[in-house]
């Protein structure tokens, strides 16, 4: 796997070949990018609505009616779609339950390192409840995480992406329930292949210069 390829192979798709669908072997790929993802304090603070069918793309689609109606045919005309959510709080709780899967799969030696975690993670995500006050904004971030090394990741697969911020985060809230659950629409992302008529497959990528970007120390 050359990385340089592949980086510049992967673009932002704007239009699907709707005849062209995601192999099913290829969606196991798919949901271990998305659960194996880094976060902050490995709090994953996240939710995923995956479709694959016409039915799925179809209540997605809802997200961009009115004036997202320019994302519209990325959703329909996808292979699969993944509406990216992120939780609206995080509690104690939660942390909890973070730490006991953790201590489940072997991450703990002794009770002690279990009890040393999980106190670190109520110390890092008080910094954010109490003294920054960005909970939200924090939780958003992991999320944010995931969404870069997806779109990396389906890239390895040979699969095309598309990232949407242009929907409506209430439309899709209200048609899943999401506020109810404890978590709120943040990005979606459409995937499959390419069409050929895609005006941005052959144009040429465009980033800032390394001597803009890079110091070396």
């Amino acid at each position: 796997m050359n990385i340089q390829e592949i980086l510049n192979w992967r673009y932002t798709t704007k239009e699907f070949d709707s005849s062209k669908k995601i192999a099913p072997e290829k969606e196991a790929a798919i949901k271990a990018l998305l659960r194996m993802s880094p976060s902050s304090i490995n709090s994953q603070p996240w939710h995923f609505i995956i479709a694959n069918t016409e039915e799925g793309k179809k209540r997605l689609a809802k997200g961009t009616e009115g004036f997202f109606s320019f994302n519209e045919a990325k959703v329909l005309k996808a292979s699969h779609v993944v509406l990216f959510c992120a939780k609206t709080e995080i509690s104690d709780d939660f942390l909890e339950h973070v730490t006991n899967i953790e201590d489940k799969d072997g991450r703990f030696a002794k009770e002690e390192f279990k009890q040393q975690n999980l106190g670190a993670k109520k110390i890092f995500t008080n910094i954010h409840r109490y003294d920054l006050k960005d909970t939200k904004h924090w939780l958003e971030k992991q999320v944010y995480l995931n969404i870069g090394n997806f779109l990396l990741g389906v890239a390895t697969l040979g699969i095309d992406a598309v990232p949407m911020e242009g929907i409506d985060m209430k439309a899709l809230d209200e048609e899943f329930g999401l506020r109810e659950k404890g978590y709120t629409a943040v990005v979606m992302v459409g995937l499959g292949y390419r069409s050929e008529s895609d005006f941005n497959a052959n144009l040429p990528k465009s980033r800032l210069p390394k001597e803009e970007i890079f110091t070396e120390i």
